[in-house]
């Protein structure tokens, strides 16, 4: 078994192709297939079978992707620990975080780590947040910034931040309360069209939520990113709950404007996150600290370190 033939079966696995595979991988078809059958005659099990132009998981293949996954994240994670610990100036961090965090809230963040440590090597993932706990699960990354991590034992929160959650609309002219929140009733609210990110996004759980509290069930759409939701608000194709630091910029004049409902706000907090029970990666921790030194010295909610 070498290392060749798990990275081909992990990606044939994680793509249900072949061909795919090949393409992520930078390497041929043929050598794709050879490595997985290579794999399963190793293993004496059978992997994948055939489904169409495709390949899927047998039982075994699952059970097999799982630890496969973690071997491959725990060895990359122990490369990038044995480097930095001599120079973790030098070292690499692997991040992922959901997609409003990545958009909006790291960039300034990783432009001051770069500033102050330009050899160092950022590699960064954006996604939802099913994605994100899975990477942090399977040790593909050293950090997650999100939304409150899955409740259980596996993950420890370093840092937060606060992230409060508005409603925003097509800005609809001067209001007798120039620059605060437009007041709305609750029939209002409910007589909008609200605009959704995709099923798993941390914020369309959050609407929902909302919608329950309320009492309320409005028609809505789904679109799969900030800015296409963003640009659909401004068009007065409906509103939507948004995270403040997607939008703090689009709330002008002729821009969007922030609705209030009766009720309490809807504030969360933006988490930084490792797993539980073990110590960061010299630069991952190097990064952690930076963070915190970044926020304290920024007259933006900064990031505070849990504990």
């Amino acid at each position: 078994m070498t290392l060749t033939q798990l990275r081909a079966f992990v990606e044939v696995a994680a793509t249900g192709s072949v061909r795919d595979a090949a393409a992520h991988l930078v390497v041929t078809q043929p050598a794709v297939s050879a490595a997985v059958a290579a794999l399963q005659r190793d293993l004496g099990v059978t992997l994948l079978t055939r489904d169409g132009r495709g390949v899927e998981l047998t039982a075994a293949g699952h059970v097999f992707a799982h630890y496969a996954r973690q071997v491959l994240g725990l060895l990359d994670e122990g490369r990038a620990a044995a480097a930095g610990r001599v120079h973790p100036e030098q070292g690499r961090v692997r991040l992922a975080a959901v997609t409003t965090a990545g958009e909006h809230v790291l960039p300034p963040f990783l432009a001051a780590f770069r500033t102050r440590y330009p050899e160092a090597e950022v590699l960064l993932e954006v996604g939802n947040r099913v994605r994100v706990w899975e990477l942090l699960d399977y040790r593909e990354v050293d950090l997650v910034i999100g939304g409150r991590a899955p409740s259980d034992k596996r993950f420890v929160t370093h840092a937060t931040r606060p992230n409060p959650l508005v409603v925003v609309a097509a800005w609809q002219g001067p209001h007798p309360a120039e620059h605060a929140p437009r007041e709305m009733s609750v029939e209002e609210m409910a007589g909008q069209v609200w605009l959704l990110r995709e099923p798993g996004s941390g914020t369309r759980s959050t609407a929902e939520e909302l919608f329950e509290d309320l009492g309320i069930s409005p028609p809505t759409l789904t679109l799969g990113s900030n800015g296409a939701i963003r640009e659909s608000v401004r068009a007065g194709l409906g509103v939507t709950l948004i995270s403040r630091d997607a939008v703090a910029r689009d709330l002008v004049p002729g821009g969007l404007e922030e609705w209030r409902w009766p009720g309490p706000p809807v504030n969360r907090a933006w988490h930084l996150v490792g797993r539980a029970n073990e110590s960061l990666t010299p630069t991952a921790a190097l990064f952690l600290t930076g963070l915190i030194t970044a926020g304290e010295a920024s007259t933006a909610d900064p990031f505070q370190r849990v504990g």
